[in-house]
């Protein structure tokens, strides 16, 4: 019998990776300046937001892996180029499946520990809910990129795990 937490964080890993995908082809068809302004999001841009999203998630794979180096700063521009930002983003959603599903259910039941990059402190976690943060950490700002599209161009891609979900089961 599969563990359903084991299950439930994969399918999770596949959806982050699928709405990226989705949200980065929306985004390259923007007028540069478009892409660009200042719309008043927290990370004021598409380009701000999806450079944000990168970063903590190279953060948080920190935390999982102890690999790389992570950001100083969450508001930290990585790539100016969106078709840079758009290959780290794919590189990055790779290593994030990876591991993902590689995790087994010992581990989901450990802990980590790390530091944040606004504090010094050092924090212990379970992982279990350190992935759920982090994956909703994740939807929280696509969602705010889906606004951002929808008052640019009057439409945005379908984001709903659910829409994700049936697809996968079509395949």
């Amino acid at each position: 019998m599969s563990d359903p937490m084991k299950a439930h964080f994969d399918t999770f890993a596949r959806y982050n990776a699928w709405a990226n995908a989705r949200l980065y082809e929306a985004a390259r068809a923007l007028p540069d300046a478009d892409y660009r302004a200042d719309r008043g999001a927290f990370f004021k841009s598409v380009h701000g937001t999806l450079n944000h999203l990168l970063v903590t998630d190279r953060v948080w794979m920190h935390r999982f892996t102890d690999e790389g180096t992570p950001p100083a700063r969450l508001d930290l521009i990585l790539f100016d180029s969106l078709a840079d930002l758009e290959a780290a983003r794919r590189s990055e959603d790779e290593r994030i499946v990876r591991y993902v599903t590689a995790v087994d259910a010992n581990a989901l039941a450990g802990t980590i520990s790390y530091r944040r990059v606004s504090t010094p402190e050092p924090f212990t976690q379970a992982l279990m809910p350190a992935l759920a943060h982090w994956f909703n950490h994740q939807t929280h700002h696509r969602g705010q990129v889906h606004a951002l599209l929808t008052a640019l161009t009057g439409h945005a891609p379908e984001l709903d795990l659910l829409f994700f979900q049936r697809m996968s089961e079509k395949r």
